[in-house]
């Protein structure tokens, strides 16, 4: 059984038995309902275990933690505590990126802390998901290294943000992608998102928020211009994003697309470093057209602890055929 110590800033592993001492019996894997075993608590000795989460952010007031509105991650440590019996603190819930309200998420992941094993992961897994509203679901359970932190071990996240372009908008994907009714210039578009690649500071493309101890530089690797028919579909990927930065540089490449504006408009914007600059020429897209499709993250931070339980991607449900007696 491996397990892991933290204390500060430190962490040491420990590799203890899974066989009997003296003739004790050996405590082993807990099922999804286990709660707790003779040990240390949480804080000291603890499994670590990832989260991969799809949820419709339409009726939540975001990811981060508040009881009222309700948000993703409050519901989901509501549901942990009961699954788990242990309390919110112990838990150590940690997301890797902190979605704004009504923004969506295909791949959002993060991690817990419980200070038992599992022997599978299947039975939390659908207990997760039987307990949480349908517009929340966890993808995968899988065993995590110590080392592993949803946020901090994080190398890439990787946007969509989706562009209804047609006179009319689809009903149907009116929760999901802004609708623009100007016939958009998507090779403008392209030209200028180029000037966005690279390491940038996007002070001019940040909202105000309470976190201003976040570096304002950042290192976008690619934004890419897809049409499927008259849906335009953004892709934005970088090693991390400023408080609704994604959304401010969809806003001036659509002034880019309606050609409000010249192409060569946004390294301009960028040397500002002023959002009221930016302010002047767009204003921020709405949450509903944005998703967070996935994280990634190095190799090494992925692997599986030892004897650790095998990842849990959900489970067909099985039925026994009915033996007939007339046949």
């Amino acid at each position: 059984m491996s397990l892991a110590l933290t204390g500060g800033c430190s962490t040491l592993n420990l590799n203890l038995s899974h066989h009997p001492v003296n003739g004790s019996k050996s405590h082993g894997s807990l099922d999804a309902f286990s709660c707790s075993i003779p040990m240390k608590p949480a804080e000291a000795v603890g499994y670590k275990w990832r989260l991969v989460i799809a949820y419709d952010g339409t009726e939540f007031a975001g990811w981060q933690y508040q009881e009222s509105p309700p948000t993703v991650q409050c519901l989901i440590e509501k549901v942990l505590t009961k699954v788990t019996k242990l309390e919110r603190k112990d838990l150590k819930f940690v997301g890797a990126s902190r979605t704004d309200a009504g923004v969506h998420a295909l791949g959002q992941v993060a991690h817990f802390i419980t200070p038992f094993n599992y022997s599978s992961l299947d039975g939390i897994h659908r207990a997760l998901n039987g307990l949480l509203p349908s517009d929340i679901r966890v993808m995968e359970v899988s065993p995590a290294l110590p080392e592993f932190h949803a946020r901090f071990s994080a190398k890439s996240k990787i946007y969509h943000y989706k562009i209804y372009n047609n006179t009319i908008m689809d009903p149907f994907l009116r929760h999901y992608a802004y609708h623009c009714d100007y016939k958009l210039n998507t090779d403008a578009m392209r030209l200028a998102a180029r000037d966005f690649i690279g390491k940038h500071d996007f002070s001019a493309f940040m909202n105000a928020s309470n976190d201003t101890d976040r570096d304002p530089v950042k290192n976008v690797f690619r934004v890419d211009v897809d049409e499927m028919g008259p849906l335009l579909q953004l892709e934005v990927e970088g090693s991390g994003f400023l408080y609704r930065q994604v959304r401010n540089m969809v806003a001036l490449l659509l002034q880019v697309g309606r050609e409000a504006l010249p192409p060569d408009i946004v390294p301009k914007i960028l040397a500002t470093r002023d959002r009221k600059v930016l302010a002047k020429y767009a204003k921020c897209t709405p949450p509903h057209g944005l998703c967070l499709v996935s994280v990634k993250y190095n190799e090494e931070h992925l692997q599986l602890p030892l004897e650790s339980p095998a990842v849990s991607y959900g489970r067909h449900q099985t039925i026994k055929k009915c033996v007939l007696p007339f046949y």
